[in-house]
């Protein structure tokens, strides 16, 4: 019974996105907000599905999108479907990097990818939340917008649809233009 008022009680605190006091509170939930002034992205790894290690060193020289995310948030699986569509619209211009934050890891998040249909997401597994730490995740999902450079370009906080023109605007004035066919 206390696992399951826990568990309950940390999903709202993750599902929050409560404001800090020090930013702004104009901040809309699933609105990229730019850095700034654009800083190196942590030093941070994590691990691929079969448990192979992986770190954000080996995607340098791309554009990458982390995404923060577990399998009990309801935004973070209303908005899988943009991401899937974001991923296959701008690749290989972005890499979505969808990192679950499920303390189960792939015990849990294998069958919800299979069952969900989300296979075609490059999914990775943080049951320690390290990457979410690192990043300064104050709730799911989360997803940080990174230059080839290595620099956090910039942040949404909560479900998004990376298919809105807004989203589609931000990332255009950030990604390279795409190459003709």
């Amino acid at each position: 019974m206390l696992i399951a008022v826990v568990s309950v009680f940390g999903a709202l605190l993750l599902g929050s996105a409560a404001l800090r006091a020090d930013e702004p509170d104009n901040i809309k939930l699933g609105e990229f907000i730019p850095a700034a002034s654009p800083q190196p992205a942590p030093e941070i790894s994590f691990t691929d599905m079969a448990g192979k290690p992986v770190s954000l060193a080996d995607f340098k020289g791309k554009f990458v999108l982390v995404n923060l995310w577990a399998t009990w948030c309801q935004p973070c699986l209303k908005e899988m479907p943009s991401l899937i569509a974001l991923q296959t619209r701008l690749e290989p211009a972005l890499t979505v990097l969808a990192i679950s934050e499920d303390r189960a890891g792939t015990r849990i998040v294998q069958d919800f990818v299979t069952a969900h249909q989300l296979d075609k997401l490059a999914v990775y597994l943080d049951p320690n939340s390290t990457v979410g730490h690192a990043f300064g995740a104050r709730g799911l999902p989360t997803s940080i917008l990174i230059g080839a450079d290595g620099k956090v370009l910039g942040q949404v906080e909560g479900g998004a649809d990376w298919g809105s023109d807004a989203l589609r605007d931000a990332l255009a004035k950030l990604l390279p233009p795409a190459k003709p066919s």
